[in-house]
């Protein structure tokens, strides 16, 4: 008999706590919301926030206000959002620092599989092989042949240590089997002007920056990462065609929340998140920075997480690297 109370007991607590959390998910967002971007302002990935805060601020009726918690490869803050009440109201957008960091560092402040709740990978931008245009270097197999021929001559930039461009080099030295010395900048553009410049011969990073500067022919475009050839450069081939298989690469910006949250509140966001994405003027936006739209599930969402994370960790292993 007292078993049986207490299973009545628990089924009736169960629906009352399904009946509050749908109440909750049909009151959301009752409050501001903390958009959390772990970068600085101005960045690709705090300049996809900002379109999406806007959008849900003007469907909602409440703020989604942006804070910029950058530092430490975006650690700062996505260790501020893992910390947060699973709640819906911290979303924090990340880009591929999410999956790289755990390999990269040897603590970070947050677990990429069990800390967050994804939302939705939103867009993504390939990167590009690229070089200045006095190089006699026009294609990715003369670059190798030039880097084997003479080592030390030749170089390649990238935005910063443990960026995925960065680790797109690595991972093209390591499959080529070359010594392609990789010079890391403070961010994509001081990478990208190095090139420009001629200071450093070849260089590696997302497509939006270095695509006016592909059009202008001061950069050549040699290689993309992207699975597909892109829209933006037609003419330039994917590593894939190339014969290197597995190096698909890009730089995500991705909406997620913090663990715990309530999954109405999670299937909400998603709904909203990709019908503000779908409208015409929001579409042009994003395309105009270079990027694909994704618009990916939470699930798909999850599993793209779960690869990246597999993938680069080898990377950085294989390539011993560590940042303290």
């Amino acid at each position: 008999m007292k078993s049986t109370i207490n299973i009545v007991i628990a089924v009736v607590l169960s629906m009352f706590a399904l009946l509050a959390a749908q109440s909750s998910a049909q009151q959301y967002p009752s409050r501001p919301v903390r958009v959390i971007v772990p970068f600085a302002p101005a960045g690709p990935t705090d300049f996809v926030a900002r379109v999406v805060a806007q959008k849900l601020s003007e469907a909602w009726g409440q703020q989604f206000v942006v804070d910029n918690r950058s530092g430490a490869g975006g650690n700062i803050g996505m260790g501020i959002a893992a910390a947060a009440a699973g709640d819906g109201y911290t979303l924090i957008f990340v880009s591929s620092s999410l999956m790289v960091n755990p390999s990269l560092y040897k603590t970070v402040p947050y677990d990429p599989h069990k800390s967050f709740a994804p939302i939705s990978n939103i867009a993504a931008s390939p990167h590009v092989f690229f070089t200045h245009p006095s190089q006699p270097v026009k294609s990715i197999a003369e670059l190798i042949a030039a880097v084997k021929n003479d080592p030390k001559k030749y170089s390649i930039s990238s935005p910063g240590i443990g960026t995925v461009p960065h680790l797109s080099s690595i991972l093209l030295g390591l499959d080529a089997k070359i010594d392609l010395v990789i010079v890391p900048f403070g961010g994509g553009g001081p990478s990208l002007l190095a090139v420009v410049g001629n200071q450093i011969p070849f260089g590696c990073q997302a497509i939006p920056p270095v695509t006016p500067h592909i059009k202008a022919g001061r950069v050549r475009a040699l290689a993309l990462t992207s699975e597909k050839r892109s829209e933006i450069a037609p003419d330039v081939p994917t590593m894939a065609e190339l014969g290197f298989k597995g190096h698909e690469a890009d730089t995500i910006s991705g909406m997620l929340v913090t663990a715990g949250t309530p999954a109405a509140i999670i299937k909400k966001l998603h709904a909203e998140t990709v019908r503000a994405i779908a409208s015409p003027d929001v579409k042009a936006r994003i395309a105009e920075q270079g990027y694909d739209i994704i618009l990916s599930s939470p699930q798909e969402f999850t599993d793209k997480i779960k690869r990246e994370v597999a993938k680069w960790g080898k990377v950085i292993r294989d390539a011993k690297i560590v940042v303290n």
